[in-house]
């Protein structure tokens, strides 16, 4: 049992909870938040939030929290961003002590999928690209407006951008500049990049550094890999037709008078921060509904895989994508690019999409009882839609809102803690953990075909 519970695959969930605690109690402190008052629950709540990259808040953080507060939310998310066991490792890496196997599992499933890596080098690597990343961010924003984005809030918003967390020190986040082109590029470029994943970005940096010291050289056809490649086509469709989709919805008014539409430069910020970057440049309680659907859907997609995003990923919506044009065309196998995945990894997919459904399904019913099940239909209209996209965005990392987060009740906030470390993590590593604790029966039952559809 004791060696059931030391498994590698556990390490991050204890790694997650324990930072989420120790953040929680530091948060609690009166000196994050001088003279006002924070319940236990709600300094849990924003450290989970900060922890797991979402960007959910009960309280306005610019507001609220004193600069030491700013700053311990800040170190959480910094901390969240690349996972706990990243940071642990490159500790001990530096230290010149040796990672041990249990390390090396964890990390390189939650960077890269792939535990036969270079493992401290890999970690350097990309802790520098990292802090490099948001230091040219930071840069750029204190640049283009000192005095919207003085040091301190500069490295605090590219640092939050980058991690993909959201969080912002304005009470209305980015709406203020949601017409300035320059800030716009930097905060989608630094989200677009935190959600490619790291494995994706070592490889463009490798591919960028062999054309320029080749560059009087052939180009080889096919230098990116298959899951480089698959990553951008995917992500940058996704991006591309969000964008298309946002503006035309919104901007489709029913009557002159309508008071809501949408920028081009608003659709594209949008499309990529649905992403799980969770900022917004316009105001998220004033779109239609046909634009908050199509935002769930971007958000359940997600970042990619060994990214600072959360959702169910863009190599699951292509990899299922593709499994349903295999089944159209009577296809045994499903083709994405030049592979076909094994059935090992499209029974991955399923069983991805099916946890999640379930997840999703039990956290919306929970809201909709905690959150307002004495209020008829006639009075609730609207509020079913919003507990979706709040229970989505916190599935997805996401911590976009239509403003009903502070209104949450006890209740309601336990649920959306649990959806933001559950989605974090992700629901197939949780099962991964828990079928860890379990044995496969040493018998086989006779087996038969069930009617279906």
């Amino acid at each position: 049992m004791k060696a059931k519970a030391s498994s590698p695959f556990w390490v991050p969930i204890y790694a997650f909870f324990a930072t989420i605690l120790v953040g929680g109690l530091l948060l609690k402190l009166d000196i994050c938040h001088p003279g006002k008052e924070l319940s236990l629950l709600d300094a849990v709540f924003t450290a989970t939030s900060a922890v797991c990259v979402t960007g959910l808040a009960v309280v306005d953080t610019g507001s609220f929290f004193s600069r030491t507060g700013q700053s311990v939310i800040l170190a959480l998310i910094q901390l969240g961003g690349l996972g706990i066991m990243t940071y642990a490792s490159l500790v001990i890496y530096l230290m010149g002590k040796k990672v041990s196997a249990a390390d090396r599992i964890a990390v390189s499933q939650t960077l890269i999928h792939n535990p036969s890596f270079n493992m401290g080098k890999f970690i350097v690597g990309v802790v520098t690209a990292v802090l490099s990343i948001e230091a040219i961010g930071a840069f750029l924003l204190y640049f283009m407006d000192p005095k919207g984005f003085y040091p301190f809030s500069a490295v605090f918003h590219s640092i939050s951008a980058f991690c993909n967390a959201g969080f912002s020190l304005y009470s209305d986040s980015l709406t203020s500049w949601s017409e300035h082109l320059g800030i716009n590029c930097v905060f989608m470029a630094l989200i677009f990049m935190g959600g490619l994943g790291f494995y994706v970005m070592t490889e463009i940096w490798q591919i960028f550094c062999d054309l320029i010291c080749k560059r009087n050289k052939k180009v080889k056809a096919h230098a990116m890999t298959w899951h480089t490649r698959t990553v951008l086509e995917t992500s940058i469709f996704l991006v591309i037709a969000g964008a298309v989709a946002l503006f035309l919805f919104e901007n489709m008014k029913a009557h002159p008078d309508a008071p809501y539409g949408i920028s081009k430069i608003g659709a594209l910020f949008q499309s990529v921060t649905c992403r799980t970057a969770g900022f917004n440049s316009v105001e998220i309680s004033n779109m239609t509904n046909i634009g908050l659907i199509v935002m769930i859907f971007l958000m359940l997609i997600g970042g990619s895989p060994g990214s600072c995003a959360g959702g169910l990923k863009t190599t699951t919506f292509r990899a299922w994508l593709a499994f349903i044009i295999a089944k159209i065309k009577g296809r045994s196998q499903v083709v994405v690019s030049w592979y076909a995945l094994s059935e090992e990894n499209v029974n991955r997919m399923l069983t991805l999409l099916a946890l999640a459904s379930v997840i999703l399904c039990s956290a919306i019913i929970l809201l909709s009882i905690t959150e307002g099940s004495y209020l008829p239909h006639s009075q609730a209209r609207g509020h079913f839609i919003e507990i979706t996209f709040e229970a989505i965005s916190a599935f997805a990392t996401v911590g976009l809102s239509t403003g009903v987060t502070p209104e949450l009740s006890n209740s309601g906030k336990t649920i959306i803690i649990t959806l933001m470390f559950v989605g974090r993590l992700g629901p197939v590593w949780l099962l991964t953990a828990i079928n860890s604790w379990q044995s496969e029966p040493r018998y086989r039952l006779p087996e038969d075909d069930l009617p279906l559809g």
